[in-house]
């Protein structure tokens, strides 16, 4: 095959990496290997695969074919850009790779400066289980970079932040973060399960390493769990060893769920992409509605960012509106929608909703809610691939029956 960066974007989705077949052959399809363990024909070929001295498999916890597979396919989607070769680590969830990575770059002592604007379970691990073991970490407003630089201080491993932030769309200045870490001695660690590679390829922009809950948009069809780790060297090795210490294993069948989904994923999020931006702009005229988040809206705060480092015509597929009113309003406002479904998760094919403060986000007290900019009243839409006219007019009957006409 020719040098990736020849084709064009679905070309290289369709033909990724797979690995070859028993003689030689070129399976169209990775296989699903099960088996968790692996016999050697001496002791010493045994040792040899272990120590790293060559390749083979060993035992499933530390290593498996269609795992691996995942792993170096969406590693070339996310390195289709890069100046220098990306690797991948499949684990069992987002959050198993968030964990991982997260102890396998920090120590005791070490202090991390992290967006305020997060996920609520990665907000808690950093505030609440690496706090216990010695791990301090700041929470900024990100789209500051004065404020992330006077953060900074000797001992900071990592800045931490998502490429579009759960549930605002807040939209990072890659490049701005990457230079602050780097100039502190620090890495710049990204979330970016909320774009995936068919929107922002944040190793193009600085960072070092790349987080994904392939759970969402990877796989894409609400089937499979799994999580990857993507970065340079370096941050990958050490994302590796403690992957094989702590073991958030990725199964196989799991695993090759998620690489059948990457093969769509540049068709899905066009047309999730295009749809969540016309739900946005439809819904942000409805007088029961305080304010819409979306990188496509003019008036987001990060319109311009997302013009600048994302595909073009991409902006995400996830759309926060926020009523006026409090929580009682914004959970009757999903309660009366009648085609997108009240669920958890998101980047599947179906439209999802749910109240942020009481689902997603309900580890952070109603001051944590404020300062990271999540209204109490707003619901959170993945939108999926449903036409664009009935999911408007779903929201916004629901929008009527909830007496905001």
């Amino acid at each position: 095959m020719s040098e990736s960066g020849e084709y064009g974007e679905a070309t290289r989705a369709v033909r990724l990496p797979i690995g070859d077949g028993p003689q030689g052959e070129r399976p169209m399809r990775p296989p699903v290997h099960r088996s968790t363990t692996y016999a050697f024909e001496a002791s010493q070929d045994y040792a040899d695969v272990l120590d790293g001295a060559r390749g083979g498999y060993s035992y499933a916890r530390i290593d498996n074919p269609t795992a691996d597979a995942f792993a170096t396919a969406l590693a070339a989607m996310e390195g289709a850009g890069a100046d220098r070769p990306v690797h991948g680590q499949a684990f069992a969830s987002g959050m198993a790779a968030i964990s991982t990575a997260l102890l396998a770059l920090t120590s005791a002592g070490s202090h991390v400066v992290a967006s305020r604007a997060l996920y609520g379970n990665t907000y808690s691990l950093l505030d609440g289980l690496l706090r216990r073991f010695g791990v301090e970490t700041d929470f900024v407003d990100a789209g500051d970079i004065d404020q992330v630089r006077a953060a900074m201080r000797p001992e900071t491993a990592l800045v931490f932040t998502e490429t579009l932030s759960n549930p605002g769309m807040l939209v990072a200045d890659l490049p701005a973060l990457a230079r602050a870490a780097h100039d502190g001695g620090a890495l710049l660690v990204v979330d970016s399960t909320f774009a995936s590679p068919a929107v922002c390829r944040p190793l193009e922009h600085g960072a070092d390493l790349v987080l994904h809950s392939a759970t969402k948009y990877i796989g894409g069809h609400s089937d499979a769990t799994g999580g990857a780790a993507v970065g340079f060297a370096g941050p990958i090795a050490r994302v590796r060893a403690a992957r094989i210490d702590l073991g958030p294993t990725l199964a196989p069948d799991e695993a090759y769920l998620l690489h059948r989904g990457l093969e769509t994923l540049p068709l899905r999020m066009e047309r999730q992409c295009a749809t969540a931006a016309e739900f946005a702009a439809a819904v942000a005229a409805h007088p029961a509605v305080a304010r819409v988040d979306h990188p496509s809206l003019p008036g987001h705060p990060g319109h311009g960012l997302a013009r600048a480092l994302f595909d073009a015509g991409r902006c995400g597929a996830v759309v926060n509106v926020a009523l006026h009113g409090g929580r009682k309003e914004g959970m009757a406002f999903a309660d009366a929608l009648e085609l997108a479904d009240v669920a958890a998760s998101l980047g599947g094919t179906h439209t999802l909703a749910g109240h942020a403060a009481s689902t997603t986000h309900r580890q952070l007290s109603d001051a944590e809610l404020e300062r990271a900019g999540i209204a109490a009243s707003a619901v959170r839409f993945s939108i999926g691939l449903e036409d664009p006219r009935d999911l408007v007019r779903d929201a916004l009957a629901a929008l009527d029956a909830c007496g905001g006409a």
